[in-house]
């Protein structure tokens, strides 16, 4: 299985698959570091961009309690949105030109990656403005206006903001009580207290990084070396952060993030838990991407985009053995996920390994689509 495949390029992780009946396999393999203890099925990795679909999954709970809106500008509740200008060029001096925008960013935007905002990673222009205001990369204005095309970009930490200023709670309290306590995923958050820490995967990075091919996507590269210790991404889970992002913040374990899919997989329930309804569930991966033009960052050709996930099209678009309304993300760490709603089947894949590649979440799709479905 997916193992197999990846045992001798990482230290090691664990991957998962569950039906309508439950959890039919998680499986461990290599070590949680090189040369350290095995790998096990609740080792705590951090789950990078897959964070973006807990965060939006509280964000629809809230629409459905009508708390928020889809469609209403955000600036209403988000002051600071209101400020949020187009970058339209530089002047003489280098210094930023920004303009307002056409419309209001609203929840949707965000939620679709179709706001404006991007990673500094995946823009170059974002890279620019960084460098010639010194701003934070979470505090980019907009590279484009709303609804203009697809970007990936920091939307979901807005979202984050949005679910606090309506709530008047923390983003990781929120959190806990409306989401991960009802769903049983006691492992899950922004930081690892000290009687869990033994059981945190160590972070890795390729050393070379790999030469992106065509599509602009990078393979593994390697051999992996470990990522310094010291005040950086290897020990900032050892205490609560002062900023907790929605977009890539959490850390959480394949069982925990299991029945978060299991969840989505149930129409919104789990165990007699119901946390969405099954039409707020069909609504986050409907593909609501249609033709918009597609900037960095995803999703796969022939893939659609929902409410923070990509959505396959199906086998012909794809090219893959998907079915059509299948949802999935990943995390720029080497963890991903997918649900399909079809076939009741949900998958989950952890390791730790910076960057990661795109083609091991389709990897993850198409070798346990074979092994749990077809004979």
């Amino acid at each position: 299985m997916i193992d197999a495949a990846l045992e001798a390029k990482v230290a090691g992780g664990v991957a998962g698959a569950t039906t309508d009946t439950g959890v039919i396999a998680l499986q461990p393999f290599g070590r949680k570091s090189m040369n350290g203890p095995p790998m096990t099925t609740d080792t705590v990795f951090w789950i990078f961009s897959m964070t973006k679909a807990l965060v939006s999954t509280a964000a629809m709970r809230l629409v459905e309690h009508q708390k928020l809106a889809l469609d209403a500008p955000l600036d209403e509740i988000l002051p600071a949105l209101a400020e949020v200008g187009v970058v339209a060029g530089y002047d003489s001096t280098g210094a930023p030109i920004l303009r307002p925008p056409t419309r209001a960013v609203t929840l949707r935007h965000l939620l679709t990656h179709t706001a404006g905002f991007c990673y500094d990673t995946w823009d170059a222009g974002m890279v620019r403005y960084i460098a010639a205001t010194g701003i934070s990369r979470l505090d980019v204005p907009l590279a484009f206006d709303p609804g203009e095309r697809w970007h990936y970009g920091t939307g979901i930490d807005w979202v984050g903001r949005a679910i606090m200023a309506v709530t008047g709670e923390r983003l990781d309290e929120h959190l806990r009580v409306h989401v991960f306590a009802p769903l049983g995923m006691h492992d899950t958050g922004f930081y690892v207290p000290a009687s869990k820490r033994a059981r945190l995967a160590t972070l890795y990075t390729p050393n070379p990084p790999a030469t992106p091919d065509a599509e602009g996507i990078a393979g593994l590269g390697g051999p992996i070396v470990r990522v310094p210790s010291g005040p950086g991404p290897q020990d900032q889970f050892n205490h609560k952060p002062a900023l907790f992002s929605g977009g890539g913040g959490l850390v959480s374990t394949p069982a925990d993030y299991a029945r978060f899919a299991m969840m989505l997989a149930g129409g919104g329930a789990l165990g007699g838990v119901r946390l969405l309804g099954p039409k707020t569930v069909e609504l986050i991966h409907a593909d609501v991407l249609g033709d918009i033009p597609r900037g960095a960052g995803g999703p796969w050709p022939g893939d659609g985009f929902g409410l923070t996930v990509e959505v396959s099209r199906g086998p012909g678009p794809t090219g893959t053995n998907s079915s059509a309304g299948e949802f999935d993300w990943a995390g720029v760490g080497g963890t991903s996920f997918f649900v399909d709603p079809h076939e009741e089947l949900t998958a989950v894949l952890m390791m730790q390994v910076i960057p990661g590649t795109p083609y091991w979440g389709r990897m993850l799709r198409q070798m346990t689509e074979q092994a749990v479905i077809e004979p």
